[in-house]
């Protein structure tokens, strides 16, 4: 599945998914605790990659007035982020084609936003985020926690588990390297849910 076919597949769904998930508070706390203790650890310009209707790119730019990118393969959500946070620049781009010049980036949060990506294709993505962080930069990453590859429906389009293990292979093969990783299951929820960290050497 390309960006293209992933963005006109939220945007078939924009407005219902920023009715649900579109405002911060409506979100866990504990991601709102990871997302912002990672921020306050990261220096220079931040990018929200897949950022939705830019929730997470307005937490992120609270941290001290930071200069923060949004991108995002949805037209929809970029036009929604850009209509609800001016201040903070959008647009639509596809992650593993990021137009953004080489070290330029001190951080990137990819909050959920490779689920979608065929495991085959992941590799590209991660190879762009290397490309673009500075030394000693670092990403965030949340994914759905399970067997690594495997598909599940998703109410969107099909997406796929990973698990920090496996994420942390890719991401060594690309320099990084997985500072911390952990894994929950809310209440409730119908799949766990991870995150991790990984830097590139400065």
């Amino acid at each position: 599945m390309t960006m293209t076919e992933i963005g006109a597949a939220y945007d078939s769904r924009a407005a219902e998914y920023i009715d649900l998930f579109g405002a911060i508070d409506k979100l866990a706390e504990q991601d709102r605790d990871t997302i912002t203790t990672w921020r306050d650890s990261t220096t220079g310009r931040l990018l929200d990659a897949g950022c939705g209707p830019g929730l997470w790119s307005q937490e992120l730019a609270t941290g001290g007035a930071r200069d923060v990118v949004g991108m995002d393969a949805s037209a929809e959500f970029v036009a929604a982020a850009r209509a609800r946070y001016p201040d903070i620049a959008f647009q639509r781009a596809d992650l593993a084609a990021l137009p953004l010049a080489d070290r330029s980036i001190g951080g990137i949060l990819a909050w959920y936003s490779i689920i979608h990506t065929p495991p085959a294709d992941l590799p590209a993505i991660l190879s762009e985020f290397a490309r673009v962080l500075t030394p000693g930069g670092s990403a965030l990453i949340g994914f759905f926690d399970g067997e690594p590859g495997e598909a599940f429906d998703h109410a969107v389009h099909t997406a796929y588990y990973w698990s920090a293990e496996a994420l942390g292979e890719l991401l060594t093969a690309h320099g990084f390297v997985v500072a911390h990783a952990s894994a929950r299951q809310d209440p409730g929820a119908r799949r766990r849910q991870g995150d991790l960290v990984a830097t590139l050497p400065a």
